[in-house]
Formats: structure tokens, C-alpha cells, sequence
């Protein structure tokens, strides 16, 4: 819950900045560049709160605009590692064994919720990249 004074420093931060559902793509580039003006610096709790906001909103245009097709959890994993330079053995140490990673990376195997986390521990990307939803 917002205080006094955060709430008149977010309406303020939302009257100068005028946030609004993103319609095209320079919009969505101006929001995105100050949604990444924001990140890279310690913010006030109205500005994290703004933040939020324009979260939401380049989501909802990326969701629209770029939908996604399902990518297996395996190709993701390869993908990662390659661009990471990870390796075959670290990943199996996040899964648990040599076999169980081989089987994760042929696509025979699900990753389960606790192998999720920690392989997004490892690439440091969210968890849910693993699980296939």
C-alpha cells in the first residue's frame, strides 16, 4: 500500500510521464527505453512502482505483438549452453546426474519444478524457461 507521500509522487511521476496501452512499435521502443533507464539505476519506491507499470504494459504489447511459439524445454537448455558456455556436466550437476541431463537434453525427460529453479539459478533466466508452459 502506498503512503501519502509515494502516492503523490506516483501521480505526479504518471501525469509527466502519461503511461498508456501501447499501440505501436515507436511507443513501444519509448516505453521500453525508460523501463531500462529505470533498471539500470536504485529507484524510489513511486518509480518502482512505475516501473511495474510499464512492466505490464511492454508484456501485454509483446504478448500481442510477438507471440510465442512453444520451444521445448531441452532446445532452451542447449540454447543456454551454447551461448553461455556451459557445459553438458554442469548442467548435469544441476540436474542431478549424467543420465537424467542426457534424457533432459534429447527431450526425454520433463524438468521438474526443483530442477527448474536451479537451472535458472544457473543461466540466470526465470525458472518457468524449463518447464515448458
Amino acid at each position: 500500500m502506498m503512503t501519502a507521500v509515494d502516492k503523490k509522487a506516483y501521480t505526479k511521476l504518471l501525469s509527466s510521464k502519461a503511461p498508456h496501452v501501447i499501440e505501436n512499435e515507436t511507443e513501444y521502443e519509448r516505453f521500453l527505453a525508460e523501463a531500462q533507464n529505470l533498471v539500470r539505476r536504485e529507484l524510489s519506491v513511486a518509480e518502482s512502482q512505475f516501473l511495474d507499470l510499464l512492466t505490464l504494459l511492454i508484456e501485454k504489447y509483446e504478448e500481442q505483438r510477438f507471440p510465442s511459439a512453444a520451444v521445448e524445454p531441452a532446445t532452451i537448455i542447449r540454447e543456454l549452453m551454447a551461448a553461455q558456455r556451459v557445459s553438458q556436466s554442469d548442467v548435469a550437476k544441476v540436474i542431478g546426474s549424467k543420465g537424467n541431463a542426457s534424457e533432459v537434453l534429447a527431450g526425454k525427460r520433463d524438468v521438474s519444478k526443483a530442477q527448474a529453479k536451479r537451472l535458472g539459478v544457473l543461466f540466470r533466466v526465470p525458472p518457468h524457461l524449463f518447464l515448458g508452459l
